[in-house]
């Protein structure tokens, strides 16, 4: 699911590690030839796609219909997945990694997910279905109502269901196929790990990267190419240490139309829908839109060349190695949110916690003399002396969430009165004021801990955990169950997972400063556990509503007055708000699935499973799928079925190095492959080879390492030294107010922020205007004449004023410069002075005024390149 706000903060702060991506299309209706040279200007020789970021997407979109049924949803799958390819063109591998069973660290997160979906789809029904009794009551025209049975339940996307069953055949007709009649595909290997092999798809995708690097014969300069959305791919990739590592992701729009849930129409929300036109037969609902999605690059190895900059600390009293500082940073990145552990009160991303951290971790590492981490483990010593600085502000940082909170609610109300006012001038003049007074103020969310007030430590433990917050032994327990999870995350990136049966057995985080004798945890996981069969994972993360995705008899569990677990299955519970604004960013106080009480509970109903089911709830394996033209292929072809059905084959190929064995069950060559989706055609020849496929495997002390490999060819530099320039303020963390210091230089850099470098390579040519040119724009660009909004600047005179004919265009200069005060007006003075003056009056009604000096004073110019500036005010200060 990712870090919330992560990949914004890092975008704006980093800016040329985002390029578009360049998108060939098919001249005269012809397919894209994948085979030629990649327009990006890179060849990448891997792409690893995390399946479920697709899958979602393609069954139950946002921007334009869903799909009717599972056969137009492959088609949407396939389709995407042609799509990536073509812009990648790996040349060497495909991995497609989709979900299957997940730590029961990740699998408390994928239950209050899928419970919270659950309730929110129920109130979303009872919502329109209250809405459309009181416009059908008016004689209002609707759409019939939805057929309940075409419903897709979203949950079904979970491993073990029949859906991901499913969706492995089509993905294995979807390879054979595209081996065959794709010239792109024909000398790449392709490795398919379905939902029955554990693990979640980013990190199985890590832990065959991992592997291979640690493979003797390894190429350390291979392209990596990542799709993902999830904002921790990038931490992941930044784990790696490979040189070359891209990641491609759909590119974020705000403020998407969506649709009405009621009537099907854009333009307005539910709320305030009146129904369809009067001639229902006549209205046509587009069938898509906007544009298609565009895709961008998140290029980690300039992202390696900021944080270098950044973390430079100089006269160090030991030898500086920028990998483990590396290391460091994305360790502390998990203290703001991770998919494991909830993040720590005082630190929100928005509130430049991570820039607060890196100081913090400066000044510990100069104290300490050493890094924090090294290859996974951590050195919880240096760990306690950070959180403890920390500690020491969360009061400070409590008392300014609050005042920008308050800040916040009041610019969202002058934004309201904005919006009421450019309707006074749209419509009718007399309703819409007549509406002003009618308008309820959103109530503020009940915050009962009040963190920026005294004693909120004691209301924060015995609210949230029940507990009594001056007792230092429960408090300090919190904080050692926080720490040892965050020795999990940490192994679990760079080694694998340490455990499949450990998560955090709270829904809260403890306090900074509640970090005390943390190096006393017990970080030390038990070894050879094993994760949850599929079914098993299901009874686990499924809400009663979606009982109709597990066998009968296991749903009646969920439901049964007498089931022994029927406790884990709540109809009904509480979303805590815990401070903020909105229902999504709650937190659901659901209770924790106890494995040992779930497994007596299933053991009844076993029996009643059928041989389709049993073979669902069995682990699987990943495939190795080849084409003739494959350097693999002659090899693989060779081996006798009747020895390696059982022996595995070490396999020595570039890109993919393991042990290969062969299955029964798939398919050989010159058979025929039936199509399982409706409307594509079987294949009649195949020509492919498919094999079970095993990562390289080392001992079970074995530790992978963080660090460059041997060999490898350091990428050209992209950044310029302006660009880095910008990160030498925030570099010096010394001085009365180190985290000020470091605010401030974040601050500066927004504003002078250099235009980002543009493609996937340093030579591409940067499209620019100079300041000539910004000029003419500025003169001969037309500006409304009259922009009626309450707040800022108006090119027409303020009401009951006269206007020098001055036009002033507004421009966000930064703080400190062009220190101006905006007239502003509400509603009811702006429609009085509409009723006595008659009408307002445009530029176009008053000459320019000659006076140059009426108003007695001057203004400073602005210093941007390319900003032309007025020498004073339109009207004189009030």
């Amino acid at each position: 699911m990712g870090v919330p706000a992560f990949f914004r903060w890092l975008t704006r702060k980093y800016p040329s590690v985002i390029v578009d991506c360049i998108e060939e299309s098919g001249e005269d209706g012809k397919e894209v030839d994948s085979s030629k040279p990649n327009p990006n200007g890179v060849e990448f020789d891997n792409l690893y796609i995390d399946m479920n970021g697709i899958i979602h997407p393609c069954t139950h979109p946002e921007n334009k219909p869903a799909p009717k049924d599972e056969d137009e949803m492959m088609v949407a799958i396939f389709e995407c997945i042609d799509r990536l390819f073509k812009i990648v063109r790996p040349r060497k591998l495909l991995y497609l990694a989709v979900d299957g069973v997940a730590p029961r660290a990740k699998m408390n997160q994928q239950r209050s997910r899928r419970f919270r979906a659950a309730k929110e789809t129920a109130e979303k029904v009872n919502q329109i279905a209250m809405i459309r009794s009181q416009l059908e009551a008016k004689g209002v025209n609707l759409p019939p109502e939805k057929d309940k049975s075409s419903h897709f339940d979203s949950n079904c996307i979970t491993p073990g269901t029949s859906f991901m069953s499913r969706l492995t055949e089509c993905l294995n007709y979807y390879i054979h196929d595209r081996l065959i009649s794709d010239p792109g595909w024909k000398n790449i290997k392709i490795i398919l790990s379905d939902a029955s092999v554990p693990g979640e798809g980013e990190h199985k995708i890590m832990d065959f990267i991992r592997r291979q690097r640690a493979h003797p014969d390894h190429n350390p300069n291979i392209h990596h190419c990542l799709c993902g959305a999830d904002a921790d791919l990038i931490m992941l990739g930044l784990a790696t240490h490979e040189p070359y590592f891209t990641i491609i992701r759909e590119e974020f729009v705000m403020n998407q139309t969506k649709r009405c849930d009621l009537c099907g129409q854009t333009g307005h929300e539910l709320t305030e829908c009146k129904g369809l036109i009067d001639d229902v037969d006549s209205l046509s609902l587009p069938t898509s839109m906007g544009a298609p999605t565009r895709y961008i690059f998140v290029r980690l190895n300039v992202l390696r060349e900021y944080l270098e900059e950044e973390l430079k600390m100089p006269d160090l009293p030991f030898e500086y190695n920028f990998e483990r500082a590396l290391d460091d940073w994305v360790f502390m990145c998990f203290f703001v949110g991770n998919d494991f552990l909830p993040h720590l009160p005082s630190l929100e991303i928005r509130e430049g916690a991570i820039d607060r951290l890196v100081m913090l971790y400066k000044k510990t590492v100069y104290r300490t003399g050493g890094f924090i981490t090294h290859s996974g483990d951590v050195n919880l010593d240096r760990v306690q002396l950070i959180m403890t600085d920390l500690g020491q502000a969360e009061d400070q940082i409590f008392h300014k969430r609050q005042i920008n909170e308050r800040n916040f609610r009041q610019r969202l109300k002058q934004k309201k009165y904005q919006e009421l006012q450019k309707k006074l001038f749209e419509h009718n003049f007399k309703e819409e004021v007549e509406g002003y007074f009618d308008i309820e103020e959103e109530p503020e969310p009940v915050d009962e801990v009040k963190l920026w007030q005294r004693g909120y430590k004691e209301r924060y433990y015995n609210l949230k955990f029940n507990i009594d917050g001056n007792n230092p032994e429960e408090t300090c327990k919190i904080g050692f169950e926080y720490v040892i999870g965050l020795c999990w995350v940490l192994k679990y990136y760079y080694q694998g997972c340490a455990s499949w049966k450990w998560y955090y057995p709270y829904h809260y985080a403890p306090f900074a400063s509640d970090f005390v004798n943390i190096a006393r945890s017990n970080t030390c996981f038990e070894k050879n556990t094993h994760p949850f069969s599929p079914f098993e994972q299901l009874m686990s993360v499924f809400p009663a509503g979606s009982s109709t995705l597990v066998p009968p008899t296991w749903a009646d569990l969920m439901t049964n007055p007498m089931s022994p677990i029927l406790d884990f299955y709540p109809k009904d519970f509480m979303i805590d708000l815990n401070g903020k604004r909105y229902a999504w960013q709650g937190v659901a106080l659901l209770p924790f699935v106890d494995e040992n009480r779930l497994r007596r509970g299933l053991a009844p109903v076993y029996k009643d499973l059928t041989e389709a089911e049993v073979k669902r709830n069995k682990l699987g394996h990943d495939r190795l799928y080849v084409g003739m033209d494959a350097d693999c292929f002659q090899f693989i072809n060779e081996l006798d079925p009747q020895i390696y059905q059982k022996k595995k084959a070490p396999l020595v190929s570039d890109g993919a190095y393991g042990c290969i064995y062969i299955v029964h069950e798939e398919f050989y060559q010159g058979e025929s492959i039936p199509s399982p989706v409706r409307g594509l055609n079987a294949i009649k020849r195949n020509s492919a080879i498919c094999v079970a496929f095993c990562d390289p495997q080392y001992s079970e002390d074995y530790k992978f390492k963080s660090t460059r490999l041997e060999g490898v060819i350091e990428p050209p530099r992209v950044l310029k030294s302006k660009e880095l320039g910008n990160q030498q303020l925030s570099n010096n963390w010394r001085g009365k107010n180190n985290f000020q210091h470091a605010w401030d230089a974040n601050k500066f850099q927004e504003r002078n922020n250099p235009r980002p470098i543009i493609g996937m390579v340093p030579q591409t040519t940067q499209a620019t205007l100079g300041d000539a040119s910004y000029r003419m724009m500025r003169h001969n660009l037309a500006a409304p004449s009259l922009i009626p909004l309450g707040g800022g600047w108006q090119r027409a005179a303020r009401p009951g004023g006269f206007n020098t004919g001055r036009p002033f265009i507004r421009h966000n200069h930064g703080r400190g410069e062009g220190r101006y005060r905006p007239y502003r007006t509400n509603p009811v003075e702006l429609g009085s002075r509409m009723r006595n003056n008659g009408n307002f009056q445009s530029n176009a009604s008053y000459p320019p005024h000659q006076n140059n000096n009426m108003f007695g004073y001057n203004e400073p110019r602005g210093r941007g390149m390319g900003m032309t500036r007025p020498m004073r005010h339109p009207y004189p200060r009030r």
